[in-house]
């Protein structure tokens, strides 16, 4: 995990470890006794309530009942359980294969109005064709998935891209000029991959910038990310998946992505940098 998303997480974890502490507090009790009440060592109390141990559900329902405050148990596991859901290994998120972690996310694509996204090594899944899409989650399959269903994930990546043409839906990618160039395909669906891009590009509710090569940069490349409206954003890192929630979080990478868009060129100029890289074909 990166130092960002460790931060991110522990960050939640000790949130949920103040709460903890201050039910403690306002029962008037010591630790020693909640301990007590629930059957563990003082030191057990100690770690969750620094943050240092993470509560099992079961954890935060005896110190909820310990401290008299079970009407407090289930927003307090709910919140344990958006921390969980923070942070993802692909190990985690793939254990029961590609297709699932596509389907899983097609919910949150049905209800976002305003989507943002920024690309640095890869072409968006939304913006991929058939070969394309399966040329990456066969590479990626073959990396890290023991079961081999990416004819099935393809196909519900392919259905997800609907969403492109339904609703009154609004989309800003963003994409660095060499992932035009960076792939897993050969050059004739790469060539078929960037006509795509070209067409996807005219779409009254699609906005697509490059971030041109070569030009001084306010902004370095940073890992992919995607926004959605204001209420979530989603990283990809090298080990795994990171959501975000909290409103500074989101505004954060934000602010990175309307620094990226005012760097990037759109229209004819983003179409010209397509097309060059599409002629370079062999």
């Amino acid at each position: 995990m990166s130092r960002s998303s460790s931060s991110n997480v522990q960050q939640a974890r000790q949130l949920l470890a103040d709460r903890l502490r201050e039910l403690v507090k306002d029962s008037g009790l010591e630790g020693r006794e909640v301990a007590a009440r629930c059957g563990w060592a003082p030191s057990k109390v100690s770690r969750i309530a620094t943050g240092r141990q993470k509560p099992s559900e079961d954890d935060i329902r005896a110190w909820c009942q310990a401290c008299d405050a079970e009407d407090q148990a289930a927003d307090l596991v709910a919140s344990l359980r958006a921390v969980e859901g923070m942070w993802l290994t692909w190990r985690r998120l793939e254990r029961a294969g590609l297709r699932r972690s596509q389907e899983e996310r097609l919910p949150l694509y049905q209800r976002t109005r305003r989507f943002r996204s920024y690309s640095s090594w890869v072409l968006p899944g939304l913006l991929q064709t058939h070969q394309y899409t399966e040329d990456v989650l066969r590479t990626i399959q073959q990396q890290r998935v023991a079961l081999d269903d990416v004819a099935d994930a393809v196909a519900a990546r392919m259905d997800r891209q609907r969403v492109l043409h339904e609703g009154q839906r609004l989309f800003a990618f963003l994409v660095e000029e060499p992932a035009l160039r960076n792939t897993l395909s050969n050059a004739e669906a790469q060539d078929e991959q960037l006509e795509h891009l070209l067409s996807v590009s005219r779409l009254p509710n699609v906005s697509l910038g490059m971030v041109p090569m070569g030009q001084e940069r306010r902004q370095l490349p940073v890992e992919n990310f995607w926004i959605y409206d204001n209420a979530q954003v989603n990283v990809e890192l090298v080990s795994g998946y990171l959501t975000l929630t909290q409103p500074s979080e989101i505004k954060a990478y934000a602010d990175t992505f309307a620094t990226l868009a005012d760097m990037a060129v759109y229209g004819p100029r983003a179409r010209a940098l397509i097309i060059k890289a599409r002629d370079s074909l062999v």
